[in-house]
């Protein structure tokens, strides 16, 4: 099929770029000419595992970039992939969905033909229905549901396994309004993977589909909220709280994954649709407890790794190495990363901090200019007093020599990476 993708970001690339390896012709849409260039020089524009050799076998073929709309009338799908940030309420900004969907209106003004629009961006329930597709309408002067048709097709990809999480998912969401060439269109665009994976799809409403996403993630930063809560109980007792969380995670209700106490959860999906889900509660009079609490939890998280440090040593005037800057293994992404708080909160204490993070130095630089960072973990650690692990990269598992090397280290480690052995867990260890 002749696909086309607005947006060219985290979701919009890597769906562009799975979308032409299971064969479709693919057509991304930017406003950023570097992305455009970059793309159809066959380079990823964002670090992502597995991207990069899907963009360089594509790019410029069968996966091609432009900052024209015009595109878009040689194509039979269009996927509104353009980033819905929080505003400060927590409620989400449409202005770029908005002015992307005009802009698409537009375009089909033009074209002969039903067209299918999917939202694939993350939008609160009622964001199609009540404002993408009027927009859509009003700029192409024809009607929804007759000469072109909006669905919602919510992404469940994982920042650092985003390629797998397309590849192999656990579920597709086709969200319609009964339109059926909606459907038949999203059918035949997954064919490849429901043919190869025997994915369940489900067939639900525009707002149910809206609404999947956010409980999804809602659902998941409720667990690891939930954990860190049993965790910090564990700590207080001397308890190995990674035990406890194996043994639980054998309840095939309650499931391993997502137990792994620690500093807390961040990235750009979590924060921001939690926000959004308990704004749009608060809207309709609603005051949601649980992800309200999920939230205030994950919060004190990076206080209560801090407050471990300061229980083993004095960090004032002292040099303090900080181990991951990205929100999580596997992404270059800053965006609401434990680090950030972690950082603020040693600057509060007079530290002079040495970070180091393997791939997300330059972006965390932007934010911190001032501190101090390290090629490699190894330089970090060099003269510190004490540090703080913050994202659970696999290099870090295996320092046991660099720890060795120092004079009474101290470790606080927020992941359980290093050495991981019983008693580690959200742990401050002085050897």
């Amino acid at each position: 099929m002749n696909l086309s993708v607005v947006g060219s970001g985290y979701v919009g690339t890597t769906i562009a770029a799975c979308f032409a390896d299971l064969g479709h012709d693919v057509t991304t849409i930017d406003i950023d000419e570097d992305i455009v260039a970059a793309i159809n020089d066959g380079d990823a524009p964002i670090h992502e595992p597995g991207l990069d050799p899907m963009v360089s076998l594509y790019g410029g073929d069968r996966l091609r970039a432009t900052t024209d709309y015009d595109a878009i009338r040689d194509t039979d799908v269009t996927f509104l992939a353009l980033p819905t940030p929080a505003n400060d309420d927590g409620s989400i900004d449409l202005g770029a969905m908005k002015a992307g969907a005009e802009s698409i209106g537009e375009t089909l003004a033009e074209k002969d033909g039903y067209h299918l629009v999917v939202v694939k961006s993350t939008v609160v329930p009622g964001t199609t229905e009540d404002e993408l597709e009027p927009l859509i309408e009003e700029a192409s002067g024809k009607t929804a549901g007759e000469e072109f048709g909006v669905a919602v097709n919510p992404e469940f990809q994982r920042e650092g396994s985003a390629v797998d999480d397309f590849m192999e998912p656990d579920k597709i969401v086709l969200g319609t309004d009964g339109d059926a060439r909606a459907l038949d269109l999203l059918a035949e665009v997954y064919e490849p993977l429901v043919a190869d994976w025997d994915v369940p799809v489900v067939e639900t409403g525009r707002r149910e589909g809206e609404m999947i996403k956010y409980a999804n993630n809602s659902f998941l930063a409720a667990k690891i909220s939930l954990v860190n809560d049993l965790g910090n109980i564990c700590k207080e007792y001397d308890i190995d709280a990674y035990e406890v969380a194996e043994a639980i995670g054998m309840d095939d209700r309650i499931g391993e994954q997502f137990l792994r106490s620690g500093v807390g959860w961040g990235g750009s999906c979590f924060p921001k649709d939690t926000a959004a889900i308990i704004q749009h509660a608060r809207e309709a009079g609603y005051e949601p407890p649980v992800l309200e609490a999920a939230v205030e939890l994950n919060d004190q998280q990076p206080e209560r790794l801090l407050s471990l440090l300061d229980d083993h040593t004095e960090v004032e005037g002292e040099r303090v190495a900080v181990l991951g800057l990205s929100f999580k293994p596997g992404t270059d992404d800053i965006r609401h990363s434990r680090a950030i708080p972690v950082i603020e909160g040693l600057q509060e204490r007079g530290a002079e901090v040495v970070a180091y993070d393997p791939v997300a130095t330059e972006n965390m630089r932007e934010r911190f200019p001032e501190v101090t960072y390290a090629e490699a973990a190894d330089e970090a650690l060099d003269g510190a007093a004490g540090t703080v692990v913050v994202t659970d990269w696999d290099e870090f598992a295996a320092l046991d020599e660099e720890f060795d090397a120092m004079a009474d280290p101290v470790v606080v480690d927020g992941r359980r990476i290093i050495r991981r052995r019983k008693g580690i867990t959200y742990e401050g260890l002085t050897w």
